[in-house]
């Protein structure tokens, strides 16, 4: 049984690169850790830009412990910590597990920079204002 998928379309050409890409993300994300994301609305008076943050909840995980990359047009956040041996738990609730959240964006995106405060590691995006081209084409014809 074969899957249609909308990049089967003739009319969407070069898209097959993004639509692996989607079953990978689709794949790799369990749901650890838990994240936000919003839109922050930009101010006319400073002329700050309207950007996008995701905050993701990382309670337990320290700076040296998290690493935030982009790796083509992914942001890749990865955590890991190192259990030391030196507590003795009765119970422990709190996940200190390793994780990778991938997000694809879109091109143009820039990453402003990232913030860890009071356990949430909050990643701040911006997407420039796409510059509109028009480009005409000759066409040639052999005489």
């Amino acid at each position: 049984m074969s899957r249609i998928t909308p990049f089967t379309s003739p009319l969407l050409l070069g898209f097959d690169t993004m639509e692996k890409t989607l079953e990978r993300i689709a794949k790799g994300n369990d749901g650890y850790p838990p994240y936000n994301i919003e839109r922050i609305r930009g101010d006319a008076s400073s002329d700050a830009p309207e950007r996008l943050r995701i905050t993701l909840a990382v309670a337990g995980f320290s700076e040296e412990d998290l690493d935030v990359t982009t790796e083509e047009n992914q942001l890749v956040i990865r955590g890991r910590q190192v259990d030391t041996g030196e507590r003795d738990y009765l119970h422990r609730g709190i996940a200190a597990r390793q994780f990778q959240r991938t997000f694809v964006l879109a091109d143009g995106m820039k990453v402003l920079g990232a913030e860890l405060r009071n356990g949430l590691l909050s990643v701040d995006l911006v997407r420039p204002e796409p510059v509109r081209m028009v480009k005409k084409i000759n066409i040639s014809v052999p005489e």
